[in-house]
Parts: structure tokens; C-alpha cells; sequence
């Protein structure tokens, strides 16, 4: 099955961290770019973070210096590590994978992330 699949929400306090995961399956992850996006209740959904198959990454002003993508290609998945975690980081976290070569993309289903304290 063609997918990729997020894990790694959950809860934690203020100034915690979590790392999400987003494992690719049936196709070479690391020939896609891949955004990591955001949904918070009733807001729109925001990208967050970006890394291409050439390896140029991109973050949204507020999360500068805060998380850090990265890809393990021998796990065919892409990481998106979250430190010094806010309140207003809280939101359904969602993973696409997308190629212009074979102008195919794939999104997975979204992992919570919930701050508070």
C-alpha cells in the first residue's frame, strides 16, 4: 500500500519536545519533497516545515530554531523534531509527500500534538 503514516503526538507541557515521525511506504521517500503541515481548531491548516529531494529546508518564522526536519532514508521516513514547545504549537500535525517528477503526492491521516501544562 502507497502511504506514509505520522506518529509521535501527544501530550506534553510547555517547553517539552516530541519528535513526529512520517513513514513512507511504497514508494522512496527521499525522492519526494515533504511538508510537515499543521491544523489548529479553527484555523487553517499552516505549513510548517519543508525538506526537498535535493535537501533544501524551509520552516515557518515561529518555529525557527525551534524544530528541525531531517530524513533517515534507510527508514524511508522523515522526522520533524519539536522542542521548546508553546500552547499555541497544539494542533493535528500532518505529513505530505510530494514529487514533481511524477507529479504524484501523498498525505497521512494527521497525529495530535498537545500542549499544556
Amino acid at each position: 500500500q502507497v502511504q506514509v503514516v505520522e506518529s509521535g503526538g501527544g501530550w506534553v507541557q510547555p517547553g517539552g519536545s516530541l519528535r513526529l515521525s512520517c513513514a513512507a511506504s511504497g514508494f522512496t521517500i527521499s525522492t519526494y519533497d515533504v511538508n510537515w503541515f499543521r491544523q489548529a481548531p479553527g484555523k487553517e491548516r499552516e505549513l510548517v516545515a519543508s525538506t526537498t529531494s535535493g535537501g533544501r529546508i524551509s520552516y515557518t518564522d515561529s518555529v525557527k530554531g525551534r524544530f528541525t526536519i531531517s530524513r533517515d532514508n534507510a527508514k524511508n521516513t522523515v522526522y520533524l523534531e519539536l522542542n521548546s514547545l508553546r500552547a499555541e504549537d497544539t494542533a493535528v500535525y500532518y505529513c505530505n509527500a510530494e514529487s514533481k517528477l511524477s507529479a504524484r503526492g501523498y498525505w497521512g491521516r494527521g497525529t495530535q500534538v498537545t500542549i499544556s501544562s
